[in-house]
């Protein structure tokens, strides 16, 4: 029995390995999804051989409840709803870690006595701590990212207050760890709920997608530290590697925007309303949509950069069928992606991998802007704060110091947006109104597909 389960562990842990490495490549991203429900079908074959027949029953009729609530969930959910499912998931990973650590400390109770030593009365307050700063925070990420703000009573506490939170959670940690006291622990989960909710109240709107991946990161480790807590080798290696995956992602985030994490937590971009105030009056040259379709046939190259704006739309099917018409025509059509474009991380490659757009004509920040100079047309659909050229030129802006796409230095430049408000960020555009900039006022879907009808009627 035990070098079957051994066996499935090792199977199970590779599985895991195998998803992070196909995740590199939109190419082998389909494969990993097969690693990934393969090391979890391992995880739980390995785990229901340890339960007495009682528990195998119990534990086999919630499996099953849990597939089929995400059988369902993922059946109805849609690309601009993924940045909010997965922090849903990822407070749903945090309760579970609590509530395990939870019952750990309560079924080592004896004669009203704690039997835990301090290494692993330490490893429980961390999977405590931890699983509740990453369920809380998740939830308000959850509530931010689907765009119910209106329903939070606190919009946001002072980083002073956040800091002394922080210290006294670690401060009631070194009691329990001393005393194993319940209370002292009830306290501390208290504390890490209210400082996870606090910590994410602050995040402001560009950095959204930075603690999607943080909150990844902290799940992982949460789930570590209850796995030393129940001895179970791989939880501690499963934890472990998406807790460090998710840490090297979300430096990877921040190295993307020049920003530290400590920034991001304590030092947000704040939404500036003032400034998207009024600004529909300032001179603006609005373009049609057979405008664009004369711009973009007549272009030799152009570079789309989809936002979360092209996801709201549901457009990435229809830019596909755009971008083959112009390929027809001769036209050199390439995409660029911003590290931080959409609300988490690779939303956009994702919304292009769906509509089926070669992962060959997808290019990152990096690869793309030393050519926007020979660019033709920067066809910019529903993206706002990563082509924000104030972040390299103003040093009052907000963003001033995140890296942007330079599409300011291509020839023609056309923004199609539902109207000329600021975006999530709240942070005015003015490339909104430079003198080669043509703005395509509406939904993103309708104007691509006007912009089709007008191809194909040149072509005709």
């Amino acid at each position: 029995m035990k070098s079957i389960l051994g066996l499935l562990d090792i199977i199970s842990i590779l599985s895991i390995i195998l998803t992070i490495d196909s995740f590199k490549s939109v190419k082998t991203a389909p494969r990993g999804i097969f690693f990934a429900a393969l090391a979890m079908v391992c995880a739980i074959l390995g785990s229901s051989f340890d339960l007495n027949q009682g528990y195998f029953y119990l534990a086999l009729l919630t499996i099953t409840g849990g597939a089929v609530v995400g059988r369902i969930v993922a059946g109805r959910v849609t690309m601009t709803q993924l940045p909010e499912l997965v922090a849903g998931f990822h407070s749903l990973v945090g309760l579970s870690a609590v509530t395990v650590a939870w019952g750990i400390y309560t079924s080592s109770f004896k004669d009203g006595v704690t039997g835990l030593d301090c290494i692993h009365l330490l490893e429980l307050w961390m999977g405590i701590v931890i699983g509740a700063i990453t369920f809380s925070g998740s939830v308000i990420a959850f509530i931010k990212l689907s765009g119910r703000e209106k329903y939070l009573f606190i919009k946001g506490i002072s980083n002073t207050f956040n800091l002394f939170i922080m210290f006294v959670v670690i401060f009631f940690g070194f009691i329990f760890i001393q005393s194993g006291s319940c209370l002292v622990l009830l306290i501390s989960t208290i504390i890490a709920l209210f400082l996870g909710c606090f910590m994410i109240l602050n995040v402001g709107g560009a950095d959204m997608p930075v603690i999607v991946s943080m909150l990844n990161s902290y799940s992982g480790w949460a789930a570590a530290g209850v796995g030393f807590s129940l001895g179970n080798q791989l939880l501690i290696a499963a934890g472990s590697i998406v807790g460090a995956s998710g840490a090297i992602l979300s430096y990877i985030m921040c190295k993307g925007m020049n920003r530290s994490l400590m920034s991001v937590l304590f030092k947000p971009i704040q939404h500036v309303a003032s400034q998207s105030q009024g600004i529909v009056d300032k001179p603006h040259k609005v373009a049609t949509p057979q405008d664009a379709a004369y711009m973009l046939s007549e272009a030799q190259n152009v570079v789309i950069v989809p936002g979360y704006g092209m996801a709201v739309a549901q457009a990435q099917h229809v830019v596909n069928e755009m971008v083959v018409l112009l390929k027809e025509k001769g036209v050199n059509v390439r995409f660029a992606i911003h590290p931080v474009a959409g609300r988490m991380p690779g939303h956009m490659n994702v919304l292009l991998a769906e509509a089926s757009i070669p992962y060959t004509d997808v290019f990152e920040m990096e690869e793309i802007n030393s050519d926007f100079h020979s660019v033709d047309v920067a066809f910019v659909i529903g993206a706002n704060d990563v082509t924000n050229p104030a972040a390299e030129t103003d040093k009052t802006s907000p963003l001033f110091g995140m890296p942007v796409l330079q599409v300011g230095k291509a020839r023609t430049v056309l923004f199609s947006k539902r109207s000329m408000a600021s975006g999530y960020a709240g942070v005015e555009n003015p490339l909104f109104y430079d003198d080669k900039t043509f703005m395509l006022l509406g939904d993103a879907k309708k104007m691509c597909e006007h912009i089709i009808r007008d191809l194909k009627n040149d072509a005709a």
